[in-house]
């Protein structure tokens, strides 16, 4: 089973991959994606990383709050979308 992890206050600067690469190091990514603007393909500044069920709560731990590309970044347990 898989988890998908909210990452907010991201740099515009950050790519899918970039995204990927600094979760890897705590555990198994299965995706990532940046949100862009559907008009202006510029990113929104937030994205989501699917990762390993085991993986989730210590990623959840050690990525909270730290610095990635000078924004101190959230990251929290994605909630369904509403609607």
């Amino acid at each position: 089973m898989a988890k998908t992890l909210y990452v907010g206050n991201l740099p515009w600067s950050t790519t899918d991959t970039s995204l990927a690469d600094a979760f890897r190091e705590y555990g198994i990514v299965i995706s990532s994606r940046i949100i862009t603007d559907k008009e202006t393909g510029r990113s929104r500044g937030f994205g989501f990383v699917e990762v390993e069920d085991a993986d989730a709560e210590k990623m959840i731990s050690a990525m909270n709050g730290t610095d990635l590309g000078g924004r101190q970044i959230v990251v929290n347990e994605a909630k369904p979308r509403q609607g």
